[in-house]
C-alpha cells in the first residue's frame, strides 16, 4: 500500500529570522524513508503544493512532518512538527483524512502553549500502483494541481487562529454536502433536476461561524463510472476493463511477507480466472465458504473509490467454529489494486472483530494473477500466487500467538479452497511444461542481418558522407593542379603546407580520417560478432542450462542519440556467452539462444549484464545488471519471464530484459551417485547417498528446489556474541545452518560462490578448546543470512564462526572441497587433487537419516527435598569453587565456564566445557554444552535447561542430551527446597540403537541418583561439606549419562 502525503501550505509561521520572515522548507519521514520539499524565501504564509508516496509496511508506525528555516551558515533552526499515526488514516473513511489544517507542535513540551502555526496537508491511501509510484519510486514526486483544494484554503485563511478542530468539522460539512449531491445524483430525476438548478447548487454556501465561500459542482468521470457499476445490471467485467484502461503499466505487488498460500499454474485465461474468483455471477466463491462451512455469505457490489482509482467491494459471512472459537462474523474488503487484462492483484483485507484481541490486528491476503507459459495444446495458462500477512493496528504481547493461529487458520481455510479450485479448474502438469520447451525455442527466430545492412547501419552518417566528398575534392585537386615549386625546407617528396589556410585543412582531413577509422573498426568488431549460438547444441551430459534472450524494454540512452548499442552478457559457473550488438535501439529484439556446455554441479547463479558497445578499445558502459538465483527460484517461473536489472542507469529506466531459461539434468538418477564419489576422493571419507525422506525433509527446511540434495551435516557451534548449538548441512550449492534451541529457531543459508575465504583459527579458551572455521562472504553477498554473522566490516564482509565439531577434521575437510569444487577453476581442482594424500582408506560410518529438530520429550528422573535455602543450591551453577569441585568428582576434568549473560528479561545464558574422567568414560570424551537459567513463573525458584553435546563417543553426533532443573521453594516454615530433575534425548539422526541407549541412559540415571541421595543422606558431614554432598546428585546426573556411554 502506498500513503500519499500532499503538503500544501502553511500560515502563521513565527519569524526566524532577523528580517521578520522565514526560509521553510517541511521534512517528512515514514519508519526510514525521508524526504522533504523545495525552500520558501521570506514568508511566513508559505505554499508548496508538493506530493509525496510512501511504501507502508507496518500500520504502527508514525508519519513525522516537520516544518524548519532553512539557514545558509548554521544549522536550520526548528519551527514546528507534527505526528499523524498510520492506522489512523486506514481506519478513516475512505482510508482519508482528506485535507485539513493542523497544528504544528514545539520540540519542547514544556513550551507547549507556544503558537507554532498551522500546516495544511492532505493524507491517504492509494491501494493501487499509479502513474505517480510506478515512475517516482516513492521519490519527490511533482507539483499538485489543486483547484479544490484552493476553495478549502479560502474557507479557512479567515480564522487564522482557528485550531485543526474547527477546519475538520467545515471540511465535514462539505462532505456531507458533497455526499447529498451524489444521493441526488444517482437517480435519473435528481440528474435532470440538478441540469435546471444549477443556480442553486453554485450559491454560496454559510458555515456556522459566517464565513461563506463558493464551490461548483463537478461531476468527473470516475463518478460517472461509479454510478454505472452501481448499477446490478452492469458486469465485474466492465468495471474491470474501465481499470485497466486508467494501468500506467505500474509493477505486479510482490507477495507479502507472511508466507505464501498457494503457488500454482492452472489450464485457463488470466482473465477467466480473475472472473472464477471475483465476479459476482460467479458460484465458486459460495462453493468454497460453503466447503469451509461459512454461512451467511453477503457480497457487496463491486464499486469506484479514491476518484476512481481502486475498485472495491465488501464480503461479510460467519466463520464456521472450532475447537478454540466459537463461530464469529468476519468481515472482507476486497481491493482490485492491478488490472491491466494480462495481470490481475487482489487484496482482501479480513476482520474479525468479535474474536480475542481481534480489534488488534487484521489479516491480508493477496491475490496475484500472471500469465503462465503458453502449453504445447496451444491453451493458455495463469499463475496463481496466493500470500498473506497480519498487520498489527496496536501492540499487544499476543503478537506471536495470534500470528500462529492466524497461520493456521489460513493453511486449514486454503486447503479447502486449493481441493475445489482443482476439481473446478485443471492445474498444469509440470511434464508438460518440460515439453514446451523444444516449442518455445523453436518458436524462435533470430534476426537476420547482412553485412550490407549492418555497413549501412554504421557507415551511413554524415561524418562517412563527408569525408567521401572531402576525399574526391582533394583528389580532383591534384589531379587539376601541377607541380608546385620547392620552397622553404621542402625537398623533393616532401610537400609541406605553405599557409596558415593550408595547415587548418590538414588538420581536418587527419581528424576526418581518425573518425572514420574508428567508424570502420567499430563495425567490423560488430560484424564478427552479429551473430550468435543460435541452434548449436551443448556438448557432454550433465546439467545442460539454455538461455533464450527475447528482448529489451527502455535501455539507458549513453549515446547523444538517445539510444544505445547494447549486447548482452551471460556468466554461470566462469563460462561466458555474448549476444551480438544491436545498433541505436533502446528496446533491441534479439530472439538469439544460447546453451552452456554441460555442468557437472547444478548451477547456482546466472549473471546477466547488459553492455553498450563504444568501439573495440573502449571501455564498455554498463546499462544494468541482474543476478537469477536458481536456488531461490522456481526453475518452471524461469520458462518466461522479465528481469528487472539493476544499477545506476537501470533503475532510473526501468530497463528489463525478456528471458526464457530452462535447466535439465542429461545424466538422469546416476547424477547424485557420482557427484558423491568425486566427493569421496576429496574429502577421504565414504559418503553415502541420503533417502528421499532425508532429501525431501532438507528442501523443506530451507526452501530448497527438488534437484537440490543433502551431502552431509554435523553438529556444531555457531558463534555470535554467544555460542549457538545447532547442525551445518552442506550440500553441492548451499551451506546452511540450523537451530532449535529452548523454543527459538535460528536458521539461514548461502551459496558456496558466494565466499571468498575459508580459515581455520586455532583453539582458545573464548572457542571452549575447540578449532574455529572462519568463512568470510564477498561484499554484499549471502544479506540474507546476516543475522547469522558475527562480524561485518564497513566494507560489508560478513564472517560466520564455527566451532566444537564432533568431528572436526571430516568436517574441514568436506567444507574446503566443496568450495574449491564450486569456486576453483578445472586446473586448480586437478592440481589439488594431486597434492592430496590418498593414502587413508575411505572409512564407511553409520549415517542415518536427518530429522528435523521438534521440542524434546522431558520425562522426570528423579525427585527430592533438601532443607537448605535456594541460593545455596544455585551456588552450584554460579560459576564459583563449589561448583568446580562438585565437577572434579563427578570426573569432569578441565572444567570452564563462561560467565552468565544477560539475553532477555530474567533469562541469562552460559557455556560449559569440560572432558571425561577415564572411570566416567573409556572414551574420554569432551563436552560442549549451553546453559539457560530463569525465573518460574510464579518467581519463587529457578529454573535451569541445559542441552549437551558429546564429542568423541560413539554416535555422539547422533543425540543431544536435555537436562532440566526445577528448584523451587517448599513454602513450609522450615527452610528448604525441592529440587527435580527432568531429562529427555534429542534424536538428530535415527539409529537401530535409539530405544536401547534412551533405556540404558534413564535406567542408569535414576539408579546412581538414588544411590548418591541415600548416601548424603547418611553421611554425617560439618554443614558446609553436607551442603555440597547434598547438591552433588544434580551435577552426578550428568555425569552419570556419559558413564552410560
Amino acid at each position: 500500500m502506498k500513503l500519499i502525503v500532499g503538503v500544501m501550505e502553511a500560515r502563521n509561521i513565527p519569524a526566524m529570522d532577523i528580517n521578520g520572515f522565514s526560509d521553510p522548507y517541511v521534512k517528512l519521514q515514514l519508519g526510514k524513508q525521508r524526504y522533504r520539499t523545495k525552500v520558501v524565501k521570506k514568508t511566513l504564509n508559505p505554499s508548496w503544493g508538493e506530493e509525496f508516496s510512501f511504501k507502508v509496511e507496518d500500520l504502527n508506525e508514525e508519519l513525522l512532518i516537520s516544518v524548519l528555516d532553512e539557514d545558509k551558515y548554521f544549522n536550520d533552526d526548528f519551527v514546528g512538527h507534527l505526528k499523524v499515526s498510520v492506522s489512523q488514516v486506514f481506519d478513516a473513511h475512505n482510508k482519508s483524512l482528506g485535507t485539513a489544517w493542523y497544528a504544528l507542535h514545539p520540540r519542547n513540551k514544556k513550551l507547549k502553549n507556544k503558537d507554532c502555526g498551522e500546516i495544511l496537508l492532505n493524507i491517504h491511501f492509494s491501494l493501487n500502483n499509479s502513474f505517480l509510484d510506478s515512475n517516482c519510486n516513492g521519490d519527490h514526486a511533482s507539483m499538485l494541481k489543486k483547484p479544490v483544494d484552493m476553495a478549502t484554503n479560502d474557507l479557512s485563511r479567515p480564522f487564522s487562529g482557528s485550531s485543526n478542530s474547527s477546519s475538520l468539522s467545515i471540511q465535514d460539512d462539505n462532505v456531507s454536502s458533497k455526499e447529498e449531491k451524489s444521493s441526488a445524483q444517482k437517480s435519473l430525476a435528481g440528474r435532470i433536476t440538478q441540469m435546471f438548478n444549477r443556480n442553486f447548487d453554485t450559491a454560496p454556501t454559510t458555515s456556522t461561524r459566517g464565513t461563506d465561500f463558493t464551490e461548483k459542482p463537478e461531476i468527473s468521470s470516475a463518478d460517472i463510472v461509479d454510478n454505472k457499476f452501481d448499477d446490478q445490471s452492469s458486469s465485474f467485467e466492465e468495471a474491470v476493463e474501465a481499470l485497466s484502461s486508467r494501468d500506467q503499466g505500474s509493477e505486479v505487488p510482490s507477495n507479502l511477507p507472511g508466507g505464501v498460500l498457494l503457488d500454482q499454474l492452472y489450464v485457463i485465461a488470466p482473465k477467466e480466472l480473475n472472473s472464477l474468483l471475483f465476479s459476482p455471477d460467479s458460484t465458486f466463491p459460495r462453493s468454497v465458504a460453503e466447503l469451509q462451512g461459512s454461512t451467511d455469505p453477503q457480497f457487496g457490489p463491486w464499486k469506484f473509490e479514491n476518484n476512481g482509482e481502486s475498485l472495491k467491494r465488501i464480503y461479510s459471512y460467519i466463520r464456521a467454529p472450532t475447537k478454540l472459537i466459537k463461530a464469529v462474523k468476519a468481515t472482507e474488503e476486497h481491493t482490485c489494486i492491478k488490472a491491466d487484462g494480462k495481470t490481475f492483484a487482489v487484496l482482501a483485507v479480513v476482520s474479525t472483530p468479535d474474536v480475542i484481541y481481534g480489534s488488534t490486528f487484521k489479516t491480508e491476503v493477496l491475490y496475484c494473477i500472471t500469465p503462465g507459459p503458453e502449453l504445447p495444446s496451444g491453451e493458455q495458462s495463469s499463475h496463481l500466487v496466493i500470500s498473506w500477512r497480519t498487520n498489527f493496528l496496536q501492540s499487544t504481547m499476543m503478537k506471536g500467538m495470534i500470528e500462529n493461529g492466524t497461520r493456521q487458520g489460513l493453511k486449514e481455510s486454503f486447503e479447502h479452497f486449493t481441493t475445489l479450485l482443482e476439481q473446478t479448474i485443471k492445474p498444469v502438469d509440470p511434464k508438460d511444461i518440460g515439453l514446451n520447451k523444444e516449442q518455445l525455442l523453436g518458436s524462435l527466430q533470430a534476426e537476420p542481418q547482412s553485412d550490407w545492412k549492418l555497413a549501412i547501419q554504421y557507415l551511413a552518417n554524415f561524418t562517412m558522407a563527408s569525408t567521401v566528398l572531402m576525399s574526391l575534392y582533394v583528389i580532383v585537386h591534384i589531379c587539376l593542379s601541377g607541380p608546385s615549386t620547392i620552397q622553404g625546407l621542402e625537398f623533393l617528396g616532401l610537400d609541406l603546407p605553405d599557409s596558415i589556410g593550408e595547415l587548418i585543412v590538414c588538420a581536418v582531413l587527419v581528424l576526418q580520417g581518425e573518425r572514420v577509422l574508428l567508424l570502420i573498426s567499430r563495425f567490423m568488431h560488430a560484424r564478427a560478432q552479429k551473430g550468435s549460438d543460435h541452434g548449436v547444441k551443448a556438448q557432454g551430459d550433465g546439467w545442460l542450462l539454455t538461455v533464450a534472450l527475447i528482448e529489451g524494454s527502455n535501455l539507458a540512452a549513453v549515446d547523444s542519440s538517445g539510444f544505445c548499442d547494447p549486447y548482452v552478457v551471460f556468466t554461470c559457473n566462469g563460462k561466458t556467452r555474448t549476444s551480438s550488438i544491436k545498433y541505436q535501439k533502446a528496446s533491441p529484439q534479439w530472439n538469439e539462444i544460447f546453451e552452456f556446455d554441460a555442468m557437472k554441479e547444478p548451477p547456482s547463479v546466472l549473471d546477466v549484464e547488459v553492455f553498450d558497445f563504444d568501439g573495440p578499445f573502449d571501455e564498455p558502459t554498463s546499462l544494468g545488471r541482474a543476478e537469477i538465483n536458481f536456488v531461490r527460484s522456481n526453475i518452471s517461473d524461469l520458462a518466461d519471464v522479465w528481469v528487472p536489472l539493476q544499477g545506476k542507469l537501470a533503475q532510473p529506466c526501468q530497463s528489463k530484459l525478456h528471458l526464457r531459461i530452462f535447466v535439465e539434468n542429461s545424466r538422469g538418477g546416476n547424477v547424485v551417485t557420482e557427484y558423491l564419489k568425486e566427493m569421496e576422493k576429496e574429502v577421504g571419507k565414504k559418503i553415502n547417498v541420503r533417502s528421499p525422506q532425508t532429501n525431501s525433509t532438507f528442501q523443506k527446511l530451507f526452501g530448497l528446489p527438488p534437484e537440490e540434495f543433502l551431502i552431509n551435516d554435523f553438529t556444531c557451534h555457531l558463534k555470535r556474541r554467544m555460542p549457538l548449538q545447532g547442525r551445518l548441512f552442506l550440500s553441492p550449492r548451499i551451506i546452511g545452518f540450523h537451530a532449535n534451541l529452548f523454543g527459538h529457531r535460528t536458521k539461514f543459508f548461502f551459496l558456496w560462490e558466494d565466499i571468498e575465504d575459508i580459515q581455520v583459527f586455532p583453539p582458545t579458551l573464548a572457542s571452549m578448546g575447540s578449532p574455529v572455521i572462519v568463512v568470510t562472504l564477498r561484499p554484499g553477498r549471502g544479506l540474507d543470512a546476516k543475522h547469522g554473522a558475527k562480524t561485518q566490516d564497513g566494507e560489508g564482509w560478513l564472517k560466520f564462526h564455527y566451532q566444537s565439531f564432533v568431528s572436526f577434521n571430516v568436517a574441514h575437510r568436506t567444507i574446503m572441497a566443496l568450495w574449491k569444487a564450486r569456486a576453483l577453476s578445472p586446473e586448480q581442482k586437478v592440481q589439488i587433487v594431486e597434492e592430496e594424500s590418498e593414502s587413508k582408506g575411505l572409512q564407511s560410518d553409520e549415517s542415518g537419516s536427518f530429522l528435523v529438530l521438534e521440542d524434546v520429550s522431558m520425562s522426570e528422573v528423579y525427585t527430592c527435598a533438601l532443607p537448605i535455602p535456594i541460593g545455596s543450591v544455585m551456588a552450584l551453577f554460579s560459576g564459583g569453587e563449589l561448583e568446580y569441585k562438585a565437577m572434579k568428582r563427578g570426573g569432569g576434568l578441565n572444567y570452564s565456564c563462561t560467565p552468565w549473560e544477560s539475553e532477555k528479561a530474567d533469562v541469562y545464558e552460559r557455556q560449559v566445557h569440560y572432558r571425561f574422567d577415564k572411570r566416567v568414560s573409556g572414551y574420554r570424551g569432551e563436552v560442549t554444552s549451553t546453559q539457560q537459567k530463569s525465573l518460574l513463573p510464579d518467581k519463587s525458584g529457578w529454573l535451569i535447561e541445559e542441552v549437551m553435546t558429546l564429542h568423541g563417543v560413539p554416535l555422539g553426533d547422533y543425540f543431544n542430551l536435555h537436562l532440566r532443573y526445577q528448584i523451587e521453594d517448599l513454602h513450609s516454615r522450615t527452610k528448604g527446597c525441592q529440587v527435580r530433575v527432568f531429562f529427555g534425548i534429542a534424536w538428530l539422526k535415527s539409529t537401530k540403537h535409539e530405544k536401547r541407549i534412551a533405556n540404558n541412559i534413564v535406567s542408569n540415571l535414576k539408579d546412581r541418583l538414588k544411590n548418591v541421595a541415600e548416601f548424603n543422606a547418611s553421611s554425617d558431614r560439618s554443614p558446609s561439606s553436607k551442603q555440597a554432598a547434598k547438591v552433588t546428585p544434580f551435577i552426578q546426573a550428568e555425569d552419570t549419562v556419559f558413564a552410560v556411554l
